[in-house]
């Protein structure tokens, strides 16, 4: 990297991916995280465009589709494998907690490997509702994603609060415990629930799921 982006402060690059590692999957601010590395703002963003295009790390920008409420702004960043984040946090037994955190990152790379290449994004408003990931498209239309290690922890409110500001689209919990795809109601909303290897759930059409009661 250094030879070919003329990275120049070493010391402070190095600090800046073991800090995207610790910060992976949570909310970056770069200035804050310039403060950190001891680098200034300028060279922070000039560093974590090298870190995007070298995969080191994937920033993922906020959705908006106008919501007076919605973040605008503030990008998500991951790092680009889950074993160096485990180690950067000082994880060797993983709880159920730490396996979620992975298994987003992992549900991400599965959308980032999509041939469609669909430009995933991420939801939040100022009254801290989120949905893991988003995939617009068509005219108004978006998808949304949630990430569950464990299928039957999912609550739909955050669903719920995305949709009624953006009622068109599909509904998917990508979760490690599901092998078949299947479909149910689930606090008035229609979801799929799917595992990481069924390849709808990447693309903007999504379905292909059976129907469970």
């Amino acid at each position: 990297m250094q030879e070919l982006f003329r990275v120049e402060k070493r010391g402070g690059f190095l600090k800046l991916v073991e800090s995207v590692l610790r910060m992976s999957g949570g909310q970056m601010e770069a200035t804050a995280l310039a403060s950190l590395c001891g680098l200034s703002r300028p060279t922070i963003l000039s560093y974590l465009e090298v870190l995007e295009l070298t995969h080191v790390a994937s920033v993922i920008r906020p959705f908006s589709g106008g919501g007076k409420r919605e973040l605008v702004r503030q990008p998500k960043i991951y790092g680009f494998d889950t074993g160096f984040v485990a180690f950067a946090r000082g994880w060797i037994d993983l709880r159920p907690d730490d396996c979620g955190i992975l298994w987003e990152h992992l549900v991400l790379e599965r959308l980032q490997a999509d041939p469609l290449r669909p430009r995933v994004q991420y939801w939040r408003d100022k009254d801290r509702y989120e949905v893991d990931f988003v995939i617009p498209f068509g005219r108004n239309a978006v998808n949304a994603i949630e990430c569950k290690w464990d299928a039957s922890r999912f609550d739909p409110t955050n669903l719920r609060v995305f949709r009624a500001s953006h009622p068109d689209g599909a509904n998917f919990v990508v979760a490690a415990n599901v092998q078949k795809p299947y479909t149910r109601d689930v606090g008035g909303l229609e979801v799929t629930f799917t595992g990481i290897d069924n390849e709808n759930f990447a693309t903007p059409a999504g379905g292909g799921a059976t129907s469970e009661e």
